[in-house]
């Protein structure tokens, strides 16, 4: 080996020794933050570390990005950032306040306007019941039909707004199937309720069947409809009575006749004997006609009045849900029977209990 070649390889030695240090040395100092400093640009290195980091290194990395590079890089980075951002300031299913929504925003012109012609043109079905024609439900059986023209158009689309001067017509057949409606009078027993079963209670529209049919000899033969088991699809009370109440309760498959008598704007008097006990407060008939709530609702005015010492008589033109007994209590009385004798102008008169009849072509309510 020659003298010439010794020293070049202690220089590289010396030179791999320094190496092994700084890397050494690099590995024990804290990282760089992500994001803050990048190794990328040599610009952006600060400059107590350019003498310690490897030169060839960040030459290299220099070389396969360029600063173009990198400043196309962040600004595609920039443009996403954004994006995500207002996604994520774009309002949510909930409506919250933080994310835009503003409960106090008044609606826009248009939702304005859709609103204001939903007001004013009313559904074809609602419209049919206002002027008497039938009820809701046979006025959306009719239409499903094809039974209804609107202003010389036949209309078989259920939710049709119509204005409130529109003409409206119905074919025959809407008025040969109303015709064949019928409605039912029963004397309810105690023990029975109205509508559906519950509690194990029968229903008031078993009791409706041939051998219960009142014989009516006022009522001549050819006046009265013969019974027949399809009278009594589609049958609804029309007033219910309390299971521990008896009385008159009618059932029908007419909706005009269901409108009349409890519908919202109905006036027809519904007549009750009722059976008390207790002692009623000094001003408790004045209350009764007149001044007591329930629900938070001011009562329609009553006719109360003593017919013995343990017996009232109900006037009434409403009939919340158990309305008699409530007012008693709020006045110092309990019901102990209940009786409903008459309906507009049909009385109960002398249908026995547990029997019915049809309502005559000439009775109204």
């Amino acid at each position: 080996m020659s003298e010439d070649s010794q020293p070049k390889t202690l220089s590289l030695k010396k030179s791999a020794d320094k190496s092994a240090v700084s890397k050494s040395n690099s590995t024990h100092k804290k990282p760089l933050r992500r994001g803050k400093t990048s190794l990328r640009d040599r610009s952006k290195v600060p400059e107590q570390y350019r003498e310690k980091l490897e030169p060839a290194a960040i030459t290299e990395v220099s070389e396969q990005k360029t600063p173009s590079q990198t400043n196309e890089q962040h600004s595609g980075s920039s443009r996403q950032n954004s994006v995500r951002s207002q996604q994520r300031q774009a309002p949510t299913r909930g409506g919250k306040r933080r994310d835009g929504f503003d409960p106090d925003r008044k609606p826009t012109q248009r939702q304005s306007t859709q609103a204001v012609q939903q007001d004013v043109n009313p559904r074809l079905s609602k419209v049919m019941a206002d002027r008497g024609i039938c009820s809701r439900r046979e006025a959306d059986a009719w239409i499903e039909n094809g039974w209804v023209e609107v202003n010389g158009k036949v209309i078989d689309v259920l939710g049709t707004r119509v204005s409130r001067d529109a003409e409206i017509t119905v074919n025959q057949q809407a008025q040969n199937a109303q015709a064949e409606s019928v409605t039912f009078l029963l004397h309810k027993p105690i023990g029975y309720v109205s509508g559906q079963p519950e509690d194990g209670y029968e229903p008031a529209v078993a009791l409706i069947n041939a051998e219960n049919e009142w014989d009516n000899a006022q009522l001549p033969e050819n006046l009265k409809p013969k019974f027949r088991k399809q009278m009594l699809r589609g049958l609804a009370p029309a007033g219910r009575l309390d299971i521990d109440s008896t009385g008159l309760l009618v059932m029908t498959q007419d909706g005009r006749v269901a409108r009349k008598l409890i519908g919202e704007n109905s006036s027809v008097e519904k007549e009750y004997l009722v059976r008390v006990e207790g002692q009623i407060d000094p001003n408790g008939i004045k209350l009764l006609n007149f001044g007591l709530s329930l629900d938070d609702q001011p009562l329609k005015r009553a006719k109360v009045s003593w017919q013995n010492e343990e017996q009232l008589r109900f006037v009434l033109k409403e009939g919340k849900k158990r309305q008699i007994r409530r007012m008693c209590e709020l006045v110092g009385l309990k019901v102990v029977g209940l009786k409903r004798i008459r309906i507009g102008q049909i009385p109960l008169s002398k249908l026995p209990v547990g029997q019915w009849r049809f309502l005559g072509q000439n009775e109204r309510f």
